[in-house]
């Protein structure tokens, strides 16, 4: 699937979540209902995704995750 393919899934399903939930609540309770939207659109991802920061060639493990990693 092309980047600008996941992008506009990824964005119509986060439409649909703060349609059906509107604003005001905690991430915690979004990135639930958006990792169901994703599996029920078939969308592969992984959450919190450790990432590493590398900083003049050395990789540094600092706690950095991504939200959502969807389709590598």
């Amino acid at each position: 699937m092309h980047e600008n393919e996941i992008s506009e899934k990824i964005i119509g399903c986060a439409i649909e979540v703060h349609k059906a939930l509107g604003p005001g609540l905690l991430e915690s309770a979004y990135e639930e209902c958006l990792a169901a939207e994703m599996e029920a659109r078939g969308l592969h991802f992984e959450r919190q995704k450790p990432v590493p920061l590398v900083f003049r060639e050395v990789k540094l493990d600092c706690g950095y995750r991504v939200d959502f990693l969807v389709e590598e």
